[in-house]
């Protein structure tokens, strides 16, 4: 049996959101039945592709199990209580809040209700961080190098770049670190909004290891990689070209300057992100521990809020 939800907000991703619920099949076993958007027109042009009704927020939350929240970030902490008090499971679009205290409020209010409250970290689902996750090294690792960067769309301007894209990578390395970093450091600066365009952080972590983050939505052209540092050797990603590389002790192509060392390729089919990330949220719904649950959102958050900080 579908799940049944209702999405509130209909800009550019909640409207991926919409589309994706409203189409339910063996892998997607969600199913969609309202939608709401501040925008009475947008809500009943994006209502009308998906073929539900276009509700106010209140109608929408009552006609569904679980509701996704894709609204601006200002809006998300107001949403979420509203959706949790009517016990609602909650599915909350990165970043989980636009502060720690208001994150922390959700949390502790999707506790109290009993119901689920998932993170939208979409990158967790993508084939690409399942091949960097079964390579290993990701892991083992002394120092990431993580640059996410993208020509400029008038789009999310309401938060930084840190909050925009940044936040992907650093809930990313903070998966594969296992745990927080001690210092944050950070340069950054406006562009082409009011808030930071570009930013580069460097995470301190525990044991001497690092990383070191770039974001940009102001650069030539988009770039998605992440370089992987440890002792036994390196592993390279191009996201949007589809590659591993990993050199390493044994590797099956032989180098001549490094004996006994080797390099191993890989590669991975795309599948839907969004898709494996909703039907994550639906099996957290009957009862299993989701990817990216509050704590994840938060410990994701509490790094990007002191990159912000350190930039000043």
């Amino acid at each position: 049996m579908s799940l049944r939800v209702a999405v509130l907000g209909a800009g550019h991703f909640g409207r991926f959101h919409a589309l994706k619920a409203s189409r339910p099949g063996p892998a997607n076993p969600l199913r969609l039945v309202a939608l709401h958007d501040a925008d009475p027109a947008r809500a009943a042009a994006v209502a009308a592709e998906c073929g539900v009704p276009a509700l106010p927020a209140a109608e929408a939350i009552a006609a569904a199990e679980a509701v996704i929240v894709a609204a601006p970030t200002r809006f998300h902490a107001a949403l979420g209580r509203q959706v949790l008090e009517a016990r609602r499971h909650l599915f909350m679009e990165k970043p989980i809040a636009a502060t720690l205290a208001e994150a922390e409020s959700l949390a502790a209010l999707a506790a109290a209700r009993g119901r689920v409250l998932q993170v939208g970290h979409i990158e967790r689902f993508s084939a690409a961080f399942q091949a960097v996750v079964a390579a290993q090294e990701g892991g083992r690792a002394v120092h990431w190098e993580a640059v996410r960067v993208a020509p400029f769309r008038p789009r999310s301007l309401d938060v930084s770049v840190v909050l925009d894209l940044m936040i992907h990578d650093i809930d990313l390395v903070l998966k594969l670190a296992g745990g927080p970093p001690e210092t944050v450091e950070a340069v950054g600066a406006r562009v082409m909004s009011d808030h930071a365009d570009f930013a580069v952080a460097r995470l301190g972590f525990r044991g001497g290891r690092a990383a070191t983050i770039t974001a940009s939505r102001v650069s030539l052209a988009m770039e998605r990689r992440l370089r992987v540092l440890g002792g036994e050797g390196e592993m390279t990603v191009d996201f949007l070209n589809r590659s591993l590389a990993q050199l390493r002790r044994g590797g099956a192509e032989a180098v001549a300057t490094m004996p006994g060392y080797g390099i191993d390729r890989a590669g991975w089919t795309d599948h839907d992100s969004l898709e494996a990330e909703q039907a994550g949220f639906a099996a957290a719904c009957a009862g299993a521990a989701p990817e990216v649950g509050a704590a994840e959102g938060i410990a994701a958050l509490r790094v990007a809020l002191a990159v912000e900080a350190a930039i000043g």
